[in-house]
């Protein structure tokens, strides 16, 4: 199995019965669509068990798997479907939000200055936790498309498409999730 097989090849090959390219599409593509998992229902016992459901999910499908689009827009619109399940069983006010306490990983996780001043490192910490802060305010739809773009390297119109938005409407969230971060995070700059 080569290095550059495209996810779509993976995936077919998988489809066939081919076990270790699935476990490459899941090497690929772990980090991104659990980080895309946790930020949108913010709780994280539910989030492991959502991402786990997803690739349930995917592997219950692979049959009716077939190369229409991207195979990372297909995961996301699998991830997208199970989130939405979850807040449509789930009361909102259920969802237990990150706190500060449980920011401290993902602020850590956030790429420090390159020198280890601790005036850079407490300032590197605040714009983290500002960023994550603002994130989380976002309306859902816009939070969701920027989650799309950045955590899933997903374009507008993949985002649209795991959405099932118009184009100009994947556009349009992104355009302003993008927005109100970048304000909310002047002061930074």
């Amino acid at each position: 199995m080569a290095e550059s097989d495209t996810d779509e090849t993976l995936m077919l090959r998988y489809q066939a019965g081919d076990g270790a390219a699935f476990d490459k599409l899941y090497a690929r593509h772990r980090g991104a669509l659990y980080r895309f998992i946790q930020r949108q229902c913010r709780a994280q016992d539910a989030a492991a068990e959502l991402f786990q459901d997803v690739w349930m999910n995917l592997i219950q499908a692979k049959d009716r798997y077939r190369v229409e689009a991207q195979f990372r827009t297909y995961l996301f619109t699998l991830a997208h479907n199970r989130v939405m399940d979850f807040f449509r069983s789930h009361a909102r006010t259920a969802a237990q939000h990150i706190d500060g306490d449980c920011d401290d990983d993902i602020v850590n996780n956030i790429p420090a200055s390159r020198t280890a001043e601790p005036e850079v490192r407490a300032l590197s910490r605040e714009q983290g936790a500002a960023l994550l802060k603002l994130l989380d305010a976002l309306p859902d739809a816009q939070r969701e498309a920027f989650l799309l773009h950045e955590e899933g390297g997903l374009n507008v119109e993949e985002i649209a498409a795991a959405m099932g938005i118009t184009f100009e409407a994947a556009k349009s969230r992104l355009r302003y999730a993008v927005a109100k971060l970048r304000d909310g995070l002047r002061e930074f700059a």
